[in-house]
């Protein structure tokens, strides 16, 4: 039998395989990408063809080394990495280096795909291999170059005219556009005041409410009811017109359906399970990756669920009956439609559109598996099976009635409500909204007759005001990105993730808040780079991507057409964009004590405000903003308090002089030569002289509690400290034995445990001069004194055979300084 290698990329599905395909397999993990682009400029040569540096990715060397072995003992190779573009790449990759290291001379390659991690699907993909896909390797190369292209050149860009550290990509910075356009909206938005009438009703023994929906014969819009002195004339004129009871002019019944959602998508995946388990985009995919590559149940490990990263929205079509035969036996033959549920997805990119997140057995119910699922598996599992068997059940039926109501001759209401008159898919599964509520399904109306009268129990008049738009969540941000056509679903978790990490956005109550300098950089990029941060740009070139990857198009037009526009709006804003100008320092006023000018700016470490300027004789004076505080929201009163500290507490009972200010660790009180850090809700700039020496007393009262044994004579003394009792002589520490307590320690025991287990107290003065010691070069002997000279010679010797250099002068150096600080 001849030897077979099967390369997948995690080790959890490489022990799964090798259990499924026996022995006469071998299943090792390449652990994700075996090669990238080289991380330094030029990896990517626009130049030459876009000819890309690839080099192994070091942190998986070691078992690129292991595959390497492996592969020169196998008769066939199978490359089964993830079946999508990405998972194409890796699979091109490691066929690469297989073909440098020259091992692949006789030997049968496969290229094979699993869209779930099940015995039978991975025997069928053995049984049915293809080549690589020349398209989607082309597409994910394509991709792949375009963001290093604009990352390595617009971050550098950053770099020198907001601050090091920041980043920029093709998609990321459209969406911190979306988060910033946002936040504006809201600061821009006026708060509207409006009012409404309600009517507390009742017929027989049955309440309930209707609104006002005509005054007057005219129809009320949202804003008719203005002022409360409107809506009490109003409700005035009601009362009497009513005279305790309201005509019901017309009922109007009719029946409506509700569909059943698809099931998920990646993208539907990641916003519902932010809804309804409160999870992270990241933390989804991480959980679905697991439940997809296998779950030990019963000794076996089991994918419980089909490939994660997916647009498209159809089954398998075994898989929609063996989840119609499900329902049948649980809810009956009336619950599934004639024919099934059959749903079509949006998304044009074919390489992606396999088939829709579902459990890979309808039949294994997550109630059964609780116990092998920890719980955010199982929240995930659920929501996932869910979804996926509504998804094949019949509509729900909802019976709507509609009521309108007179007061007197031309005042009326209007009530609705609505009752499950069917629930079909509803008793399994409700898809979440966002930013909504959901709408008021129970909500119950008596039986009511046209002609009929009701009594007016109360009229309630209600002020309202106009609520600006929602922040985003994780949920509509990634939902706001697909329907733009931005960026793939695989990628929203990792360009949400980048925003936190460069600090372009907070998260305040579970939605995206921009922080100072995410405004910063989006005003520079939109400025000057406007194009490229477009959201119908960015969608049109994931477009282009997509027909690359369906072979449509090539992909290297489409990166020159790029590149040659790019990189010229590039140089033209390294040139004529000044630093001062992309971090606009906004003037507040004058300093009434030096009467020079104050300004808010950014920083290389944040936001702070600025008294002077350095045009100015006295050295500015500097102030970080506070935790909270944004450069657009500060004036001149915020900004003058910054500069209130240090502040002046007085003096102690002892007279030590009290000061309070804000230091490396955080803000502290001053006393003497000593210090004590504030507590958490103390606020440096309004603490009392009366918390400050609450706060010294504090200190000094452990301080005098700390000693617990002073052996005077020895210099021996038992301490408390941080983490428990400890003894010291000043110049070693050691630790207490556990369950000995420190009032209870003999001199005799101190001074042993000392000998054995003591420590030397590290001090400052004693690492610098550690440090010195460490740095001073030992004299050089005669011997070694020889050897260099031997050395010196033999290179000279050497240089002496090629053409004479000059030796550059000082001028020539620094221009080389200069350049190398460019290019950096």
């Amino acid at each position: 039998m001849s030897k077979q290698l099967i390369i997948v990329e995690s080790p959890t599905k490489a022990r799964t395989i090798s259990r499924y395909l026996g022995k006469d397999f071998t299943a090792l993990a390449s652990y994700g990408h075996v090669r990238d682009l080289e991380p330094k400029t030029g990896a990517v040569d626009p130049e030459h063809d876009f000819a890309m540096r690839y080099v192994l990715v070091e942190k998986n060397k070691k078992h690129v080394d292991a595959i390497i072995r492996e592969a020169k003992k196998a008769d066939i190779i199978y490359l089964a990495t993830d079946p999508d573009r990405e998972g194409e790449a890796i699979s091109w990759h490691i066929h690469e280096l297989l073909k440098d290291r020259k091992v692949l001379k006789n030997k049968q390659v496969y290229r094979v795909a699993f869209h779930e991690f099940t015995k039978r699907a991975i025997h069928q993909a053995i049984e049915e291999p293809r080549g690589l896909s020349e398209s989607l390797i082309d597409a994910q190369q394509a991709r792949r170059a375009l963001d290093y292209l604009v990352g390595f050149n617009l971050s550098p860009l950053l770099w020198r005219k907001v601050r090091t550290g920041l980043s920029a990509g093709r998609v990321q910075s459209p969406a911190l556009r979306m988060i910033v356009e946002r936040e504006e909206a809201i600061e821009r938005f006026k708060t509207r005041e409006y009012w409404s009438i309600e009517s507390d009703l009742t017929s027989g023994a049955e309440s309930f409410v209707s609104r006002l929906s005509h005054f007057a014969g005219e129809k009320l819009t949202q804003f008719s009811i203005s002022n409360a002195a409107q809506a009490t004339a109003m409700e005035s004129e009601l009362l009497r017109a009513a005279a305790g009871r309201l005509h019901v002019d017309s009922v109007e019944a009719r029946q409506r359906k509700r569909n059943p959602a698809p099931p998920f998508t990646t993208s539907t995946l990641q916003q519902e399970a932010a809804r309804k388990l409160g999870f992270t985009a990241q933390r989804t995919m991480r959980v679905a990756q697991q439940l997809y590559e296998g779950i030990r149940i019963e000794g076996d490990s089991v994918g419980l669920i089909t490939y994660m990263r997916t647009d498209a929205v159809n089954l398998a079509q075994e898989a929609v009956a063996e989840i119609r035969d499900w329902i049948v036996g649980q809810y009956g033959a009336e619950n599934i439609p004639t024919t099934p549920n059959i749903y079509k997805t949006k998304s044009k990119n074919a390489q992606e559109a396999h088939e829709a997140v579902r459990p890979t057995a309808a039949a294994r119910v997550p109630a059964a598996i609780r116990s092998s699922l920890n719980d955010e598996q199982f929240k995930l599992y659920e929501l996932i099976w869910k979804r996926a068997v509504a998804s094949q059940m019949i509509y729900a039926t909802l019976h709507t009635v509609t009521v309108v109501l007179r007061a007197g001759e031309n005042h009326l209401f209007r009530a609705s409500g609505s009752t499950v008159a069917n629930q079909g898919f509803m008793v399994l599964y409700r898809e979440g909204r966002d930013d909504s509520k959901e709408d008021a399904d129970q909500k119950f109306l008596p039986s009511l007759k046209k002609g009929q009268m009701v009594d007016l129990l109360a009229l309630r008049k209600e002020q309202h005001f106009t609520e600006p738009p929602p922040r985003y969540s994780e949920a509509s941000l990634v939902k706001t990105l697909e329907a733009y056509g931005i960026g793939r679903p695989s990628t929203y978790a990792s360009i949400i993730s980048t925003l936190q990490f460069r600090s372009y956005v907070e998260i305040d109550r579970k939605r995206f808040v921009p922080t100072d300098i995410g405004r910063i950089v989006n005003r520079f990029l939109t400025e000057h780079f406007e194009r490229y941060v477009d959201y119908n740009f960015t969608a049109r070139m994931e477009d282009a991507l997509d027909a690359v990857s369906r072979g449509e198009k090539e992909w290297k037009p489409i990166m020159a057409r790029f590149w040659r526009d790019f990189s010229a709006l590039i140089k033209s804003k390294e040139e004529s964009v000044k630093r001062s100008e992309v971090l606009q320092a906004r003037e507040l006023g004058v300093d009434p004590q030096s009467g020079r000018p104050i300004t808010v700016r950014m920083g290389r470490y944040g936001p702070f405000v600025q008294i002077g300027t350095r045009e100015d004789e006295e050295k500015p004076r500097f102030a970080g903003l506070r935790p909270g505080q944004k450069m657009d929201q500060i004036n001149l009163e915020v900004a003058l308090a910054l500069f209130t500290l240090p502040r002046d507490m007085g003096e102690t009972a002892e007279g030590e002089e009290m000061q309070v200010n804000i230091g490396r660790f955080g803000p502290y009180v001053r006393f003497g030569s000593l210090f004590v850090s504030l507590k958490k809700d103390d606020d440096p700039y309004t603490i009392t002289r009366d918390r400050a020496l609450e706060l010294v007393a504090e200190k000094k009262e452990r301080d005098a509690n700390r000693v617990i044994h002073d052996f005077t004579e020895q210099g021996i003394q038992v301490l408390r400290g941080r983490y428990g009792p400890y003894i010291t002589d000043g110049e070693n520490n050691a630790r207490i034995p556990k369950g000995t307590e420190g009032e209870s320690v003999t001199l005799e025991q101190a001074q042993r445990w000392l000998a054995e287990n003591g420590k030397p107290v590290r001090k400052k003065a004693t690492k610098k001069a550690a440090r010195k010691t460490a740095v001073k070069k030992k004299p050089a002997t005669r011997a070694s004194r020889t050897r260099r000279v031997s050395k010196v010679s033999t290179e000279a010797k050497t240089k002496s055979t090629r053409s004479v250099a000059k030796k550059p002068t000082g001028k020539r150096t620094a221009a080389r300084k200069v350049s190398n600080q460019t290019a950096a």
